[in-house]
């Protein structure tokens, strides 16, 4: 058996503000009806939490879980637990029409962190940062690539995107990052 590793080896860069890839995290795609009782109690136990609304996510702790469409949630776990957290998902909705998929190694996760995070994804997204409300969650593009992202702290962004894309996306938020870079004068 391999050992599991991320997709940068948690590399980091501090610029007018700290960009890292976060390491692995459990990433599980659950498709089907949100608004059924299997998938609200599915949820609940696999995450502590309610099945979010529309581009928001709930967390609890180290486990999350993130709407991503009208019928796809992403769920957030500890990597050591995705496994397990897909046969106890797959089990809680055995009967209804789902689909779940343990996307971990297909992902990859970083962390924008410092009070000038947001001019990073500025540069970066075509989101309204001034609209964007704490515990909502956008799934639009970084650059040239699919992206989704959070406000995960007072001072913190995570962002993930496709493991194939990880450097390049690395590389994105490292050049946003440098001092001299930022958007609006200190």
């Amino acid at each position: 058996m391999s050992k599991a590793v991320s997709a940068l080896s948690g590399v980091s860069h501090k610029g007018f503000v700290q960009v890292s890839e976060a390491g692995l995290r459990g990433m599980i795609t659950v498709r089907g009806d949100l608004g059924s009782a299997a998938m609200k109690k599915a949820v609940k136990a696999a995450t502590g939490t309610a099945v979010p609304a529309q581009r928001r996510i709930e967390v609890a702790s180290d486990r999350a879980a993130a709407w991503m469409s009208p019928d796809e949630l992403l769920v957030l776990v500890p990597y050591g637990e995705a496994q397990a957290t897909v046969a106890a998902l797959e089990q809680a909705l055995a009967g209804t029409h789902h689909l779940v998929a343990d996307v971990s190694d297909a992902r990859a996760v970083f962390t924008i962190r410092g009070a000038r995070a947001d001019e990073v994804l500025r540069k970066l997204c075509p989101v309204d940062f001034d609209a964007l409300a704490e515990g909502e969650i956008r799934r639009t593009r970084a650059a040239q690539v699919a992206a989704a992202f959070w406000k995960s702290g007072p001072e913190e962004f995570t962002l993930v995107s496709f493991r194939s894309v990880a450097a390049y996306v690395m590389g994105l938020l490292e050049v946003s990052v440098r001092p001299g870079s930022e958007l609006f004068p200190a």
